[in-house]
């Protein structure tokens, strides 16, 4: 009986561990932090033994295979002792991949993963299709391959999954793009970050898809260095040579080996230019499914956006308030700017990941009137931007933030949580403090 250990008590954690389970294994779960209520409730139920608040060393190096979550790097120490030992460390999505002949569309990039994997979701389960939902989305992929059975899934996987990722395999491999991101987790080397997206790749054959941004410099440059052998499928807002979606004359275009379709672009439920590259990337992903035009189009047409990504909170005295907490980097921002056509109030800050503010200085200048800084160390935001914007404001909570925007901010203007940085200086998620950010906003009283 192979002895499988879990690192990690999250959502793929005791999904993995309730798979290992099934198949017959000692499954041992460990936790370094607290493990929350539900998931102790769920391994409880299992009959699955683990522990909490730190790791027996003992039973962790007697493992035969281990599933690390993501969110552990490998330079941390009880990994590099199991590496020493030469043990299988494997990602959740990978050990559950060994358990199913099922089609994976997966789906990665710096940004615009989430949104293009729940809208791909949206389009199949639309059709009719048994699908699942997985990765950083939906239920732990490892759980439904053990209790569920679906003949899809569509995945978004981030690099940290995908760097213990080894003979998986996804018939539909999609990158929405690639910027600068996570960079402390990668020796600080932007092409180690690369390399990793990039496994998404892995084992594909002809007889599989790649679907990428057709003007990504850096997807362009890394796929003359490797032999793809999936056939290519790019977008580009522009017809281009070789794009198989494009906007011309203000109709989508979809070109694919089996047929053509087209959808106006005012049609897509979702605006901006990143929804638009997020909308050609899966409808070109649904599209190799078999899955009738005119479904497509209707599923198109009535997604509702992502909670956190360019979300409307509500109209205060005239004024838009926008939630894009989600936008952790740089390049997440410089899109919502792009799609910005009032004038803007900016929220900006928190923990900095080596952020490079020079991607949306232009933005800024053309669309920004003021910029609020709010995190615990503002320093490189003010001297950064003290220059370019008319006003400038240094808060350190979501309350001063919303209440110095509120002041500033004119009927007619948007007022744009757009962080570019991690939430952790002052919230436990991009989530928490988009939900604090509509909370605040919620309290603004009309004049």
């Amino acid at each position: 009986m192979d002895k499988l250990v879990i690192l990690g008590g999250g959502e793929s954690g005791v999904g993995a561990a309730i798979l290992g389970k099934e198949k017959g294994m000692e499954v041992f779960l460990s936790d370094m932090g607290q493990i929350k209520p539900q998931y102790i409730e769920q391994l409880e139920a299992e009959g699955i033994a683990y522990e909490t608040g730190g790791h027996t060393e003992a039973k962790i190096l007697d493992a035969d295979i281990v599933v690390k979550s993501p969110g552990i790097p490998p330079t941390a120490p009880m990994v590099r002792k199991l590496a020493e030992q030469g043990v299988p460390i494997l990602s959740e999505i990978e050990f559950a991949g060994r358990y199913t002949d099922a089609q994976m569309i997966c789906i990665t990039g710096s940004n615009g993963k989430t949104t293009t994997t729940l809208l791909t979701y949206h389009i199949l389960k639309s059709a009719g299709m048994n699908v699942g939902l997985a990765g950083n989305v939906g239920k732990s992929l490892a759980l439904q391959v053990a209790r569920e059975h679906h003949d899809v899934y569509v995945i978004e996987l981030s690099s940290f999954q995908l760097e213990n990722m080894y003979d998986f395999k996804a018939k539909v491999a999609v990158i929405t793009n690639i910027t600068p991101d996570h960079l402390d987790r990668y020796d600080y080397k932007f092409e180690n970050y690369v390399a990793a997206k990039f496994r998404i790749l892995q084992n594909q054959g002809p007889e599989d898809y790649f679907i990428y941004w057709n003007d990504d410099p850096v997807i362009k440059e890394q796929i003359k260095q490797m032999q793809v052998e999936a056939l290519q499928l790019p977008f580009s807002e522009n017809a281009e040579s070789g794009s198989k979606a494009y906007v011309k004359d203000g109709i989508i275009h979809f070109e694919l080996p089996t047929e053509e379709w087209e959808i106006p672009r005012d049609k897509l439920s979702l605006t901006g230019l990143h929804n638009l590259y997020n909308s050609m990337a899966a409808g070109l992903s649904a599209s190799l499914f078999n899955i009738k035009k005119e479904t497509i189009r209707t599923a198109l047409e009535d997604f509702e956006a992502v909670e956190h990504r360019l979300e409307y909170v509500k109209t205060v005295n005239g004024v838009r308030y926008i939630n894009d907490s989600k936008a952790t980097n740089v390049d997440s921002c410089w899109y919502a700017l792009e799609s910005m056509t009032t004038p803007t109030v900016l929220i900006l800050g928190g923990k900095d990941k080596g952020n490079d503010y020079t991607q949306i200085e232009s933005l800024v200048r053309e669309k920004v009137k003021a910029i609020v800084c709010m995190g615990k160390d503002n320093d490189k935001l003010l001297d950064f931007f003290g220059d370019k914007v008319a006003e400038i404001c240094d808060t350190h909570s979501i309350e001063e933030a919303v209440v110095a925007c509120a002041s500033i901010a004119e009927e007619g203007d948007t007022v744009l949580l757009s962080p570019c940085c991690a939430s952790f200086d002052l919230f436990s998620s991009y989530e928490d403090r988009g939900h604090q950010f509509k909370a605040e906003v919620n309290r603004l009283v009309e004049k």
